[in-house]
C-alpha cells in the first residue's frame, strides 16, 4: 500500500475532493478529524492542554473550546509550538494506526488529508504522491468568510498565516484547481484517481514487505532449529 497526501490552503475545497475519493472506495485519513478525536473529553491530550492553557479553553461540558484556543495561539508562535508539542504525538500515532488498519485490509493506496503537510513537514517522507487543491484567492476569501463567519480582515489573516498556494503547487505532483464548477473539480479528481489506480507501486511495496517477512521468519526458524540441535547434541 502506498500513501497519497492531499493538501491545500484553508477553504480551497479539500473536503469536497476527499468525498470524490470516498465515492470510489478509497480510504481517507483526515488529519482534522483525528486532531478533534485526540482532544475529546477524557483523552490525555485534552488534559495536557488544560494544564498548559488553563480552564478558559475548556467548555462547561468538558469539551475543548477550539475558538478560544485558536485565539490564544494564533498570534503567539511559542504557544502554537507548545500546543503542537502536546498534540502532535497523539495525532500522528492515530494517523499511523489508521493507515496500518487499511494496509491490513488490502487497500492498494489511501489518501491522507493533511492541511498543514508542507508547514509541518512531518509526513513528507512517507508519501508516494502529493495532491494540492487550489482556488482563486478572492474565492478562497469568500468561502472562508461564509463558512466561518470571519470578518474580511480576520479571514485574510488566517489565509496569510499559511504557506502561499503557489509554493504548495511547486512541491506537489498533482494539482486540482477548484475555482470552477463542481463537475470540473470532479473531472480533475477522477483523472488523478485513474492514474493512481493504474500504479503498480503498491505491488512493489508488498513484495519488499513479503521478502523482509520471509527473511525474518527464515532467521527465526534457523535460530530455533539450531538451538534444538544444540540441545539434542548436548551431553
Amino acid at each position: 500500500m502506498f500513501i497519497v497526501g492531499l493538501t491545500g490552503g484553508i477553504a480551497t475545497g479539500k473536503s469536497t475532493v476527499c468525498q470524490v475519493f470516498r465515492e470510489y472506495g478509497i480510504p481517507i485519513v483526515d488529519a482534522d478529524v483525528v486532531a478533534r478525536k485526540v482532544v475529546e473529553p477524557g483523552k490525555p491530550a485534552l488534559h495536557k492542554i488544560h494544564n498548559e492553557f488553563g480552564a478558559e479553553v475548556i467548555n462547561n461540558d468538558g469539551t475543548l473550546n477550539r475558538v478560544k484556543l485558536g485565539e490564544l495561539i494564533f498570534d503567539d508562535v511559542e504557544k502554537r509550538r507548545k500546543l503542537n508539542a502536546l498534540t502532535h504525538p497523539y495525532i500522528y500515532k492515530e494517523i499511523c494506526w489508521q493507515a496500518f488498519k487499511y494496509f491490513l485490509q488490502g487497500h492498494p493506496f489511501i489518501v491522507m488529508d493533511l492541511p498543514l503537510l508542507f508547514e509541518s513537514g512531518k509526513m513528507l517522507n512517507f508519501l508516494h504522491k502529493i495532491i494540492v487543491v487550489t482556488c482563486e484567492e478572492d474565492l478562497q476569501l469568500q468561502r472562508l468568510m461564509e463558512r466561518s463567519g470571519f470578518t474580511e480582515s480576520k479571514a485574510k489573516l488566517r489565509i496569510e498565516a499559511q504557506m502561499p498556494q503557489d509554493k504548495k503547487v511547486e512541491m506537489s505532483n498533482f494539482v486540482i484547481e477548484n475555482s470552477s464548477s463542481l463537475q470540473d473539480m470532479r473531472d480533475q479528481t477522477m483523472k488523478i484517481i485513474y492514474l493512481l489506480k493504474s500504479s503498480k507501486h503498491h505491488w512493489r511495496l508488498r513484495l519488499i514487505l513479503g521478502f523482509c517477512c520471509t527473511i525474518l521468519l527464515g532467521g527465526a526458524f534457523w535460530l530455533r532449529n539450531g538451538s534444538t540441535k544444540a540441545h539434542l547434541n548436548a551431553p
